[in-house]
């Protein structure tokens, strides 16, 4: 079995050392025989957008609507290259639910796989996000998803910058206060959002460890949840995503990357 785990944003200059811990973890998550393939949508014209806001610690997913159709062409890409599935890495989902009316091969989201992951395991949970601006992001998700009744609450670690490992315990010990508040308002799991922080820089379980209840690694729920898909030969409903018959990658756009 082969899984594009596409990337919400263009490649650009980064720690390949870095990048080639993480695409191990991933294919950790995986069982024998899946191979996790990182891929990169191009950038159509909504990286500029990205890099703004992060500047400003403002991500509000202004910028995962605009790189929508980059993400759609890529996953176009996928199912013609003979992919399994798609596993969409960023935990807000972009491009998810778009994507689904395109293709038939399995398009899966860290946050909704998620969400019914946690809603097998309790009946309330909550979210820690990394900034104010996630949070009222992932409302709106919640109530689209129709999930809301699930969440007791949506709170930010307020950390986010490009080399986390500085902000390690910073972001753990954030991340159990956090976790703990909710708990005594009646969250009985937790689900972290941020892959950059959880889980590629805090492992989930060093804040399950400490408070006692689940706290689901986003990632790992997501990639079974592919597997799972493909081996079962499920796919999202036709009733749900209409599905007219196969387009290519330029019907999307023809536009290139730069």
């Amino acid at each position: 079995m082969k899984i594009m785990f596409l990337n919400h944003t263009y490649k650009h200059e980064g720690d390949t050392k870095r990048e080639a811990h993480i695409l191990k973890l991933l294919n950790g998550y995986a069982s024998a025989g899946t191979t996790i393939e990182q891929h990169y949508p191009d950038d159509l014209g909504g990286g500029a957008v990205f890099h703004q806001l992060e500047e400003r610690k403002a991500l509000s997913g202004l910028h995962h609507i605009v790189e929508t159709p980059a993400l759609v062409k890529k996953i176009i890409e996928a199912e013609r290259n003979g992919f399994d599935a798609v596993v969409q890495s960023n935990t807000f989902d972009p491009g998810v639910e778009a994507a689904r009316l395109a293709v038939r091969i399995p398009v899966v989201g860290p946050l909704r796989s998620s969400c019914h992951f946690a809603a097998s395991l309790c009946d309330r949970f909550g979210f820690i996000v990394p900034l104010e601006t996630h949070a009222p992001y992932v409302a709106r998700l919640m109530q689209t998803y129709g999930m809301e009744r699930f969440v007791t609450d949506i709170k930010a670690v307020n950390v986010y910058e490009a080399d986390m490992s500085k902000q390690h315990q910073s972001i753990v010990q954030r991340a159990i206060g956090l976790a703990r508040e909710m708990i005594d308002r009646g969250a009985q799991a937790i689900i972290p959002l941020g892959g950059l922080l959880f889980p590629y820089e805090v492992d989930p379980k060093e804040v399950e460890d400490e408070v006692g209840v689940p706290v689901i690694n986003t990632k790992a729920v997501a990639i079974r949840f592919a597997e799972l898909m493909v081996i079962s030969k499920t796919s999202h409903s036709l009733k749900s995503y209409p599905w007219s018959g196969t387009f290519k990658p330029e019907d999307v756009s023809r536009k290139t990357a730069g």
